[in-house]
């Protein structure tokens, strides 16, 4: 059987562009906060995840959504890569 992101908790941490220009944390909790150049917490709301997929909902009521493919998470036109 195929562990999704969901089922194995993966998501949680910092993932970033590769750029380092966007740094996006999925804390445990279902919250986010998203750093973008050298502002802090730009944007943060809340998070599900369902499989490999993710929505998000930030504080203003704005949503978007994004994809985890082979440890890599499509969102919002953006590629970013978990830090270790």
């Amino acid at each position: 059987m195929h562990n999704t992101i969901e089922k194995t908790k993966a998501y949680i941490g910092m993932w970033v562009t590769e750029d380092g220009n966007i740094r996006h944390e999925l804390l445990p909790g279902n919250r986010y906060d998203e750093a973008r150049g050298n502002r802090k917490s730009a944007y943060q709301g809340s998070y599900k995840v369902t499989g490999n997929h993710i929505d998000y909902k930030d504080d203003t009521g704005f949503t978007a959504d994004g994809e985890f493919k082979d440890g890599i998470l499509y969102h919002g036109g953006m590629v970013l890569y978990k830090e270790k």
